[in-house]
């Protein structure tokens, strides 16, 4: 198997679901957030939105993390552009991921039910502003995020064990 990136906009459930993956999987857990460098981290605490030149570095060094688990891995990770996920494909190929879908509403209010999260819940608009799906991309599988944590835990692994390219559930 190979590794596997929960990908969406801030509040969608990505350490939530990336965590009983891989619990699950029994692979080391990445969370993305952990890897920005301290200034984007000051910039998404004043409210201001990452750009590409942010997420460059960001990306690298999730990239790196990736290659360091040849065995599997799950990273969380935003992931919005099709060229950040091309990023983290070039450094694990075959890598899959999970897109957890809701909409704007949803996702400002579960940001704002985390306080002290450096990404305020001004941002979201941002970040569903700079998402390009990911839908009709190899190895992707997009899940409504609304579901109960177990179905999205126990769809994606059927979806891993069966190889699919694509699907949405």
């Amino acid at each position: 198997m190979q590794s596997i990136v929960v990908m969406g906009v801030g509040g969608c459930g990505k350490s939530s679901l990336g965590a009983a993956l891989a619990d699950a999987l029994g692979w080391p857990l990445i969370e993305g957030d952990d890897f920005h460098p301290p200034a984007n981290i000051e910039k998404m605490r004043a409210g201001r939105p990452l750009d590409d030149d942010d997420r460059a570095c960001w990306l690298a060094a999730l990239g790196e993390q990736l290659q360091r688990h040849p065995g599997g891995a799950v990273l969380t990770c935003s992931a919005l552009k099709r060229r950040y996920r091309d990023t983290l494909r070039a450094a694990a190929p075959g890598l899959r991921f999970a897109h957890l879908v809701l909409t704007p509403e949803a996702a400002r209010l579960r940001v704002a039910a985390r306080p002290g999260h450096p990404f305020p819940p001004s941002l979201v608009d941002s970040q569903f502003a700079a998402l390009e799906s990911p839908e009709n991309e190899p190895g992707v599988l997009s899940l409504d995020a609304m579901q109960p944590l177990a179905a999205l835990r126990a769809t994606t692994l059927e979806w891993l064990a069966a190889g699919d390219e694509e699907k949405t559930a």
